[in-house]
C-alpha cells in the first residue's frame, strides 16, 4: 500500500486492517507519534489526515489510503541554508518550557496545529476546549494553553512577514 506522509511517498507492507500508529512507528520508524491508551482517548497518538487531527491508534490503514498524513516529524522545515526552522507551535512549546515527561507532547502539538489552522486567533476558552482532548500525565495544562496562545502570536508574525 502506498501512503503519503509528511509530503513523502512510502510503500508499506502492512494490510488495510493494520492500525496507522503501528505502521508509523514500527514499519516507518516515525516514532514521534506515541502510544498511550490504545482506544483513542488520551491523544498522544494524534496525527493529521488531510489536515484534521486524528487518533492514529484507532485509525486503520484503509481509512488513510489517498490522504495526506502529517506527523510531528513533518512540522519543522529546513531552509535553503540547511537550518532547521521550527513550526511556531514547536517554538512556543519550547519557549514556554512545556515538556516534562514529553509523552503527550507530539499529540499536544499536533492538536494545537490543527486548532490554529482552523482558528488562527483562538480565545482562551477555545484553546482550553481544544486542548482538553489530549491528556497530560504531568499536569502542565496551564503551560500548554499558554504555549498555544504564544504559538498563535508567532504564527501571525511569521505569516505577516511572508505576505
Amino acid at each position: 500500500m502506498e501512503l503519503r506522509i509528511n509530503g513523502q511517498i512510502y510503500q508499506v507492507t502492512e494490510g488495510p486492517d493494520q492500525l496507522l500508529l503501528w505502521v508509523l512507528r514500527d514499519e516507518l520508524g516515525l516514532t514521534g507519534t506515541k502510544f498511550g491508551c490504545g482506544i483513542g482517548l488520551c491523544g498522544s497518538c494524534t496525527v493529521h489526515l488531510d489536515g484534521v487531527a486524528t487518533r492514529a491508534c484507532v485509525t486503520m490503514l484503509s481509512a488513510v489510503h489517498g490522504k495526506e498524513v502529517a506527523t510531528i516529524e513533518g512540522l519543522a522545515r529546513v531552509d535553503p541554508a540547511g537550518d532547521i526552522i521550527l513550526h511556531p507551535v514547536q517554538q512556543a512549546f519550547l519557549d514556554e518550557q512545556v515538556p516534562q515527561c514529553s509523552w503527550c507532547m507530539s499529540g499536544q502539538m499536533m492538536t494545537a496545529v490543527s486548532l490554529l489552522e482552523r482558528n488562527p486567533n483562538p480565545s482562551a476558552e477555545e484553546i482550553r476546549q481544544a486542548m482538553n482532548s489530549v491528556y497530560c500525565r504531568c499536569g502542565t495544562y496551564y503551560r500548554i494553553r499558554k504555549a498555544v496562545a504564544r504559538a498563535a502570536e508567532l504564527k501571525a508574525m511569521v505569516e505577516g512577514q511572508s505576505s
